[in-house]
């Protein structure tokens, strides 16, 4: 017999390790995606034991070529369904674009917009036929404006805020669901993984990785965006009517500050 799952990809850490809990919180079975195992089988074991749900561990690296395809594969073994799919794997890189390494910043485009879309491309056409299901995508505040010293991160993000939109308004009436959600300073392992230094961030600007869990969830299905927190919204609004150029310089200033 066949079980629906929310399919969490880059669940073992931060907002993918929130977001599986509080969807198990609510008795969903899970697919936990990551590549780091032994992270998944406690995360698994402790949602099992707390909210009695079934979470399948699902190892593996969605940055490599053909991972989407093998983990499609290995889901259709073990008889899951794709009822919610929450796209949330991804990285940063950080410093000026020229003097970055080449392969990690295509490897970062990869993960952050190929394995999105083609993960949403996989596992939405049956979504559309069954008539529910629900796509969440995770962006980030940086997806309202160019960002230099992290410029591929940031140009992912907006992509990813710019494709959430666009399917969502194709899939009206399907019965299908898609949130973008954008983040803004949230504490999780992302500043440590891309060497930013975010000391000089007052501390009233953080959310947890929790609160944003909570909200996404909340959201999914009443609304297409959702841009996490008050003062963030605010910033997104205004930086949507900014010229560009100076939104960048802006930006460009902050991040470089940040790195010291």
């Amino acid at each position: 017999m066949k079980q629906d799952i929310a399919l969490i990809t880059g669940a073992s850490s931060g907002i993918g390790h929130a977001l599986a809990r509080r969807v198990a919180r609510d008795g969903r079975h899970v697919g936990l995606v990551a590549r780091r195992a032994e992270r998944l089988e406690a995360l698994a074991a402790a949602l099992v034991g707390e909210h009695g749900i079934e979470a399948h561990v699902l190892a593996a690296d969605l940055g490599r070529g053909g991972a989407g395809e093998a983990l499609a594969g290995e889901l259709d073994r073990r008889g899951l369904v794709v009822d919610w799919l929450v796209n949330n794997a991804g990285f940063g890189t950080h410093g000026r674009f020229h003097q970055l390494p080449l392969a990690r910043e295509l490897e970062e485009i990869q993960l952050n917009v190929a394995t999105l879309v083609e993960l949403t491309g996989r596992f939405l056409p049956a979504m559309v036929a069954r008539g529910r299901g629900a796509v969440m995508n995770l962006a980030s505040l940086a997806a309202y404006a160019p960002g230099p010293y992290m410029a591929t991160y940031c140009a992912t993000k907006s992509f990813v805020l710019s494709f959430s939109e666009a399917i969502a308004a194709e899939l009206e009436g399907t019965g299908v669901h898609v949130l973008c959600v954008c983040p803004g300073f949230t504490r999780t392992e992302f500043q440590e993984r891309a060497a930013v230094d975010a000391s000089a961030v007052p501390g009233f600007a953080w959310m947890s990785a929790e609160e944003v869990a909570d909200q996404a969830v909340g959201a999914l299905g009443r609304r297409t965006v959702l841009v996490n927190g008050t003062m963030n919204s605010l910033t997104a609004s205004v930086m949507r009517h900014l010229p560009s150029g100076l939104t960048a310089r802006a930006i460009g200033g902050l991040i470089k500050a940040g790195a010291g």
